[in-house]
């Protein structure tokens, strides 16, 4: 029986993916349930399992962009499992081998060399391009490459190209990528964006942790994080400050009772943006098993497309990989991001004296359209004092009780 398989809707309202990778070769056996191949859509990238055992044909190339519902690939059930062999495994793997053994650039079959060289219009035109006129067929007198030749060139993706003795390599960005560029100047191009910075003495925080993170970690099985503090204390902001937990809708203005916050996470194909449904009801131990999930589902690549969506405010640390001050750009349809940064210790004014404080440079970008300098600035504010007195404002003056030791 051949089976055909295909592309199953990753979530509402997407009706395309592309196949970023095949993890099987065609023509292999495959068990049912395995992973056979990686798709993108507009907002993750997620694995295709096998529906059932049998030998695969693959119908679709990496790079096709395929709709929801499209046959990528057909596999023969009534095929038996060749004796003394596995499951195929995944091709990643064969091609890391493959480029361990020859770790020279091999040509593909498509790629043909010029027996002539290139007019100067010609080597002007392929200089542009980052490419070599040895990746050109010349149609010239004995093969010489001509300006049109050089105009109808394109370069091969993903493979080296040397010009003027500088390597250059093209490749295709993912659909992921290239939705995220497209919000991105989105964003920036249809809101008024506008952002405020503050800074917040880390200190108390700081002996917070020192003292209770061990116990907080063996009894939850979780660290006791920045991102608790940093989660609660926005939702707390949220709520004096509800225009920055609002988003436009055409000529309206919708404000939510609740606090979906969504948390940047540096995942293997870019960006992701999963969220923390319901902050305003989660304790510490709550935000922090909440994060640790995300996170491993996002760097492992098994996020769904459910759990990146319907966020009313974004959190991004930019911290965690150096940075000292940014401006964050809003995630769309939201109207408001905080972005966290590295924490030093930096010389400051307490009572008159100077002192050495661990501090973080804070800011808020918002769409000004919604939010004004009033709700924007005291917002940011309403942040910093939580976190600069987080005993009293986010853990009603009982540490243990809040943390549940």
């Amino acid at each position: 029986m051949i089976l055909e398989m295909k592309v199953p809707s990753p979530g509402e309202s997407i009706t395309e993916v592309e196949i970023a990778e095949w993890l099987v070769e065609d023509g292999d056996y495959v068990e049912k349930d395995q992973a056979i191949a990686e798709v993108d859509s507009d907002k993750a990238t997620l694995e295709l399992p096998a529906e059932q055992s049998g030998t695969i044909t693959l119908k679709a190339e990496v790079g096709d962009a395929v709709e929801v519902g499209q046959v990528v690939c057909l596999i023969d059930t009534s095929a038996e499992k060749p004796e003394g062999t596995e499951a195929s495994a995944p091709k990643v793997e064969a091609q890391e081998e493959v480029q361990a053994a020859s770790p020279e650039p091999q040509p593909t079959e498509k790629t043909t060399y010029a027996t002539g060289t290139a007019s100067p219009a010609a080597r002007k035109i392929l200089s542009e391009k980052g490419m070599d006129a040895a990746q050109v067929n010349g149609t010239g007198k004995d093969g010489r490459i001509t300006k049109e030749d050089a105009v109808k060139a394109v370069p091969a993706m993903g493979e080296p190209v040397n010009v003027d003795g500088r390597g250059v390599t093209r490749s295709k960005l993912s659909m992921l990528r290239r939705k995220v560029a497209e919000r991105l100047v989105s964003a920036k191009n249809e809101t008024a964006m506008l952002t405020t910075f503050n800074e917040v003495d880390m200190s108390p925080i700081f002996e917070i942790r020192k003292k209770y993170k061990e116990t907080f970690k063996e009894k939850h099985g979780v660290s006791l994080g920045f991102m608790s503090f940093f989660t609660l204390a926005v939702v707390r902001a949220l709520k004096e400050f509800p225009a920055v937990n609002s988003m436009i809708d055409g000529k309206e203005m919708v404000t939510y009772e609740f606090c979906d916050i969504s948390i940047a996470v540096s995942g293997p194909k870019g960006l992701m943006v999963p969220v923390i449904r319901n902050a305003e009801n989660l304790s510490f131990r709550g935000v922090e098993s909440e994060v640790k999930r995300l996170a491993i589902r996002a760097r492992e690549g098994q996020i769904t497309v459910d759990e990146m969506t319907g966020g009313t405010f974004t959190i991004s640390n930019g911290g965690v990989f150096g940075s000292m001050l940014s401006t964050p750009i809003i995630n769309p349809p939201q109207s408001g991001i905080l972005g966290m940064h590295n924490i030093v210790e930096r010389p400051v004014a307490v009572e008159g004296k100077v002192e050495i404080r661990p501090i973080m440079f804070v800011a808020l970008s918002y769409d000004h359209r919604i939010i004004d300098g009033r709700e924007s600035v005291g917002f940011l504010v309403t942040v910093k004092e939580a976190l600069e007195n987080p005993v009293e404002l986010l853990m009603n003056n009982n540490i243990e009780k809040t943390l549940e030791l």
